[in-house]
């Protein structure tokens, strides 16, 4: 990708390299989709819009699991323990937030 701009060192750095030809007719490299897909994500939880935890989680984690995880967390439990809990906002991969009164 460097080519254009430094042909002559792109050149000396191919050869070192163990590159067949010339840099400047071999192929663009190719993009793969599942390269840079993540295995872990990791959600922020929020009580009433405070930030009370992080969880690291499985990308393919579905949504009520998620909300589950990020109740049972021991510093989320404590602002949420005794109160009713109105909303439970879910932005998947991002975010869960507890509205509570």
């Amino acid at each position: 990708m460097l080519a254009p701009f430094a042909p002559h060192m792109t050149e000396e750095l191919w050869q070192q390299l163990s590159g067949e030809g010339s840099v400047h007719v071999s192929g663009w490299p190719t993009f793969d989709a599942e390269l840079i897909t993540e295995a872990l994500i990791t959600v922020v939880v929020q009580v009433n819009g405070k930030l009370r935890a992080q969880l690291t989680v499985s990308a393919d984690a579905t949504e009520d699991e998620i909300k589950q995880l990020a109740a049972e967390q021991e510093n989320v439990a404590q602002y949420t323990a005794g109160k009713q809990v109105v909303k439970t906002i879910y932005v998947p991969g991002k975010l869960v937030n507890f509205v509570v009164k």
